[in-house]
């Protein structure tokens, strides 16, 4: 099951006033396990960098000067997130807006809502009037953010790769998840998981064995029990 963590930064809060997408930041998943395949895009807006969107995410307008503009990315992004593929974003709503605004404008397909997961949405309902921020959520399940110093596309997306694991169910205590590959059906690879147990194994203090030998008492019951039985099959 392949799915695309993605992160955007822009150069403000809503495409309609002029602002544009700067930065673009992919993690590709399998079966919820990173593969090591990434995208990272930085992309010049046409325009310039207001001082807010920079102190957020530290791309300045000389940064952007001699990059792409995205009608020359479009299709290596469209290329990377494929036809199907779930995309896990946090805040769901504003990056499809901005992607979707640059895709219309190039005359690419758009990304149907149908494909979007909003992290955001799932935390909100397992942690209610909580901070869900991406930071928030990072120090509430102990993802390590020392390698976040400011907003980067890529490095949100690594972490929320792991956010989102907790999100869905988290990570086993004691189990290793290992992925193989088996043949499934008209004989194409299909991924399968496996768990094996790793660790050190848990101490048990063993209990005094018990006694099993059956009282007088319960033999003269059971052979009254068997008295009155028909013609038992064991008799035959």
């Amino acid at each position: 099951m392949r799915e695309i963590v993605l992160d955007t930064e822009t150069t403000g809060l809503d495409p309609k006033d002029g602002h544009r997408v700067v930065e673009i930041g992919c993690v590709e998943l399998n079966y919820h396990v990173p593969t090591g395949k990434e995208l990272h895009i930085y992309i010049n807006p046409e325009r310039d960098m207001p001082l807010e969107a920079y102190e957020v995410h530290g791309i300045s307008e000389a940064m952007l000067a001699d990059k792409p503009v995205f009608a020359d990315v479009a299709d290596q992004f469209l290329d990377f997130i494929g036809d199907d593929a779930a995309l896990v974003i946090h805040n769901a709503p504003f990056d499809a807006k901005f992607l979707n605004w640059e895709l219309r404008a190039v005359g690419r397909p758009t990304i149907p809502s149908e494909r979007l997961i909003d992290t955001l949405q799932i935390a909100r309902k397992r942690f209610p009037g909580g901070s869900n921020s991406l930071d928030a959520l990072c120090r509430r399940f102990g993802v390590d953010l020392s390698i976040r110093e400011k907003h980067g596309a890529v490095v949100d997306c690594r972490l929320l790769a792991e956010v989102y694991l907790e999100l869905i169910g988290g990570k086993q205590p004691g189990l290793m998840l290992a992925t193989t590959a088996a043949s499934g059906p008209g004989g194409g690879d299909r991924p399968s998981a496996q768990l094996g147990l790793v660790g050190k194994a848990a101490v048990r203090t063993p209990r005094p064995p018990r006694a099993h030998a059956a009282s007088a008492a319960e033999d003269a019951a059971h052979a009254a029990f068997l008295d009155k039985l028909t013609a038992p099959i064991w008799r035959a």
